[in-house]
């Protein structure tokens, strides 16, 4: 099963790329909704308290995200604690779903995984196709913000990631987003008309 991994900065287009090649019949994996299933689990929980306090827990006992990240983002070595209680699990929930979707005999699978630093020391390393989704800095936070985010925290997060000239090196396949939605579904589509041939 091929894996086809989309990158790109807070912004870029990463879910629309993603969004397309789930519409060509691709299942996918999005590596932020499996890291957040993982927040669920009891024993990460545990560690999580221990490691940053129960005012972490809302009036549900569940984990506040944001309450986490606060505390998690504040420092690089407060940031290696979380990683080091979450990262292993996140990638066990991973190759679970990978080996869940190989045994369904898919031919390929797509994973959308915004915090790509490179092929060798990440999940990525598995991957067969690395697709990176580019596009200019103000458009990028223009968006986020449009969908929500607030624009000192987009650009906080934008400058904790690797550049697009990073991206552009570790990459197969290179998109960029300059344009409108539409145009950047139909580099995507073209690119899937030609890649999916040599799947057969």
């Amino acid at each position: 099963m091929k894996k086809l991994f989309v990158i790109g900065g807070m912004g870029a287009g990463k879910s629309t790329a993603r969004k397309v090649l789930a519409e060509q019949g691709v299942p996918y994996i999005d590596l932020d909704k499996v890291g957040h299933d993982v927040l669920l689990w009891d024993t990460v929980k545990a560690d999580l308290v221990e490691a940053f306090g129960a005012d972490i827990l809302g009036a549900d006992g569940q984990i506040v995200r944001s309450k986490v990240a606060a505390k998690a983002f504040a420092t690089p070595a407060e940031t290696r604690k979380l990683n080091r209680i979450t990262m292993p699990r996140i990638e066990e929930a991973f190759t679970d779903q990978l080996d869940e979707l190989e045994r369904q005999g898919n031919k390929a699978v797509v994973v959308e995984y915004s915090v790509f630093k490179n092929r060798q020391v990440s999940m990525a390393n598995g991957a067969d196709v690395v697709i990176a989704v580019l596009a200019p800095l103000d458009d990028r936070i223009e968006r986020a913000v449009a969908g929500g985010w607030d624009e000192q925290d987009v650009r906080r997060r934008i400058a904790r990631q690797i550049s697009d000239a990073d991206r552009i090196e570790q990459s197969d396949v290179v998109f960029n987003n300059d344009g409108t939605p539409e145009q950047l579904r139909e580099q995507v589509e073209q690119w899937w008309r030609e890649y999916s041939k040599t799947l057969d």
